[in-house]
């Protein structure tokens, strides 16, 4: 599987180093550059040409200076992802350009990961949308079964769709050509009644730390 490429830029250190961690012990996820300021973020996009840029909204500087680099560069491959806080989160998507994504620091650390995975898929990501409400609806409406509902195959499925392999990834894995992943997956969309490859690997997610919890009190 290729590994997506990722620069980050952030004034606090311990978020610098939060982010590469949590990113670096992801087998799809390779951060190759770390920035405090806004002249290196620059230089590290430019040079590098990552996959993804996460950047700290609360760097107005930082914000502009890129959009106008990124704009007079040759390369535009770069996905933007601004980092933000909930209470700065109207006000910085509001006067953000349309197509760029926006993730809230307060998210727990595997729905950041799986909304980075929809950003490299193409998606557009910002709070509010359902990509981001559909999974908690569907975590509390019945969180001890919701998945009771599956096949087996469709629950394979689910769980190499959390790990953000492609269609095409789980197929082969499957041996199942591309085609019977979508019908599968349109199933289980309806089954779950979730819309969005996100919102179904969080669900998963959810259910797999749902089980492992259950399964240490029993051995308590």
């Amino acid at each position: 599987m290729r590994r997506a490429t990722v620069v980050i830029a952030d004034r606090h250190p311990v978020v610098l180093y939060g982010l590469a961690n949590l990113l670096g012990s992801e087998p799809d996820f390779e951060v190759i550059a770390s920035c405090g300021d806004a002249g290196n973020c620059i230089a590290a996009v430019l040079d590098l040409a990552p996959d993804i840029a996460i950047i700290d909204a609360a760097m107005p500087e930082l914000i502009a200076l890129l959009n106008d680099s990124l704009d007079r560069s040759q390369n535009r491959s770069t996905r933007l992802v601004f980092f933000a806080a909930s209470e700065d989160c109207d006000l910085i998507s509001a006067g953000l350009p349309a197509g760029h994504s926006v993730l809230l620091k307060e998210m727990a650390g595997q729905a950041l990961v799986q909304c980075l995975r929809e950003v490299i898929h193409g998606a557009t990501v910002v709070p509010g949308a359902p990509i981001d409400q559909v999974a908690p609806q569907e975590q509390s409406a019945n969180p001890e079964n919701a998945l009771a509902v599956l096949t087996e195959r469709e629950r394979q499925i689910i769980r190499l769709v959390s790990r953000g392999l492609s269609n095409k990834e789980i197929g082969r894995l499957l041996n199942i050509a591309d085609g019977t992943i979508k019908v599968h997956l349109h199933k289980i969309f309806q089954k779950l009644e979730v819309g969005n490859r996100t919102a179904l690997a969080a669900l998963a997610i959810s259910q797999d730390e749902g089980a492992n919890s259950m399964q240490d009190r029993q051995r308590k």
